[in-house]
């Protein structure tokens, strides 16, 4: 291979790099921007929590109903229990992740009516 040969082919690579390189920057300043931007995003922050509120509102309707039938000695009366103790349980596991994914969002400034974490019902 001739020099000339060589040094496109070097030249080429070092081109692929960059841009590369550049795509990547680009990309990691774009996700740093977007974090940012729901952190401090009215719509975003009131999206979570409308969420969030729902879910508990869903997860409190399931947990009374629970307690309602549980001591029932109807066996339909049961069955309606532990339905609504499987959906409880069910929401409480989808909060606590939704919870934990959004928590930058909160950023500690978690409001008093949204709960940190759901328990379970056992």
């Amino acid at each position: 291979m001739s020099k000339n040969t060589i040094s496109i082919i070097l030249v080429v690579i070092l081109a692929v790099a960059l841009s590369l390189g550049g795509v990547w920057l680009k990309n990691s300043y774009d996700f740093a921007q977007q974090k940012i931007d729901d952190r401090t995003n009215y719509k975003t922050i009131k999206k979570v929590e409308d969420e969030a509120r729902a879910m508990i509102a869903s997860y409190t309707a399931d947990k009374l109903r629970y307690e309602q039938y549980s001591a029932s000695s109807s066996a339909e009366q049961q069955s309606w229990a532990e339905q609504a103790k499987i959906r409880a349980n069910t929401t409480a596991a989808r909060y606590n992740e939704f919870v934990l994914k959004n928590s930058f969002i909160f950023k500690e400034n978690i409001p008093e009516d949204i709960a940190r974490e759901l328990s379970y019902l056992e």
